[in-house]
């Protein structure tokens, strides 16, 4: 059994649950973090020194991993149950899926992550305008260069659904659903083509169809 430890409306724990939809694996969610707290007790501490959601404990004894950081979650599984699809046992596709997964975490996400806060998290009483726009104009560009990608690949790694499109769906998933009211996006017929494809699938019912909070 796989036990995973996060809160849904987190990004980071969509990744893990989704990811583990895709794999198929029998899997239990305990709600942690936000308003769930748990995540700094002794017990969860002892998982992960961070005090963050997601973490994971899977297996028994001496083949027990615990981990925590959602896109390691992400290669762990796919290594561990699909190595050779998911997980490319061909370096060059292997490392190319790599570098957009940590692109995701430290270029698309500390970009998005402001606007985001604002207009989902923060009442609009109490809303920085300046932040919001920092937030834009960071994030738009790095979707017209996601967007030139996806004009000749039909996923983040070629022809074929890959562990890279995980992190990078869910960051879509999570700008895409900024209030129409408060922000038009630009054209983006790439993005918005994988997007929908994405969401098709089965193992994505439960995250990318789910609201903003």
């Amino acid at each position: 059994m796989l036990n995973i430890w996060g809160r849904i409306s987190s990004i980071n724990v969509r990744k893990v649950v989704w990811c583990a939809q895709e794999l198929g694996l029998d899997f239990q969610r305990t709600e942690a973090g936000g308003k769930f707290g748990v995540v700094h007790t002794p017990d969860y501490l002892a998982l992960n020194p961070n005090g963050m959601v997601p973490s994971i404990d899977d297996g028994e004894g001496e083949a027990r991993v615990v981990l925590w950081e959602s896109n390691v979650i992400v290669r762990y599984l796919c290594a561990r149950h699909a190595p050779g699809t998911l997980y490319p046992d061909d370096l060059p596709a292997r490392f190319d899926a790599e570098r957009w997964m940590d692109w995701q975490q430290t270029a698309l996400n500390p970009a998005s992550g402001g606007a985001f806060k604002q207009w989902i998290r923060t009442p609009a009483a109490e809303r920085d305008a300046a932040v919001i726009e920092r937030s834009v104009r960071a994030t738009e560009p790095l979707f017209a260069l996601l967007d030139a990608h996806l004009a000749t690949h039909a996923f983040m790694g070629g022809d074929a659904f890959g562990m890279a499109d995980i992190p990078l769906g869910c960051e879509a998933h999570r700008w895409f659903g900024l209030p129409p009211t408060e922000y038009t996006r630009p054209a983006w017929p790439n993005v918005e083509r994988w997007f929908a494809e994405l969401k098709s699938r089965s193992a994505a019912r439960g995250v990318l169809d789910l609201a903003l909070e």
